[in-house]
């Protein structure tokens, strides 16, 4: 069985036209979460995910990050707006590593409309 975790962390968009939003993941949830997920990674070293933010839960992946030593955990742009977030807001999240069962069932988004 899975551990989930919880913690705090900044909304931030990446630095070009994409629109990308991330949430750096605590160093110290990065590490447990990557001794956890060993037999889970994927390519690049990516973890498959279960992510809950202000009620909106969805599937993704989170990617290694080496400028900050952590995971980044992608925020689609779906969850952002039905949780009412944009960038630059502190937010709880909760998060809970897939095994392989669970990753093959596909993406699931509830709470976001």
């Amino acid at each position: 069985m899975t551990s989930s975790y919880s913690f705090r962390a900044e909304l931030w968009r990446y630095p070009d036209e994409s629109g990308w939003h991330f949430l750096t993941l605590p160093v110290e949830v990065a590490d447990d979460l990557r001794e956890e997920a060993a037999v889970f990674r994927k390519g690049f070293g990516s973890v498959r995910v279960t992510a809950e933010i202000s009620g909106c839960t969805w599937r993704t992946s989170v990617f290694p990050d080496s400028k900050s030593g952590s995971y980044l955990l992608p925020v689609k742009k779906a969850v952002r707006d039905a949780a009412g977030i944009s960038d630059g807001d502190e937010v709880a999240v909760r998060l809970a590593i897939q095994g392989e069962d669970e990753a093959r069932t596909g993406e699931r988004t509830s709470g976001t409309g």
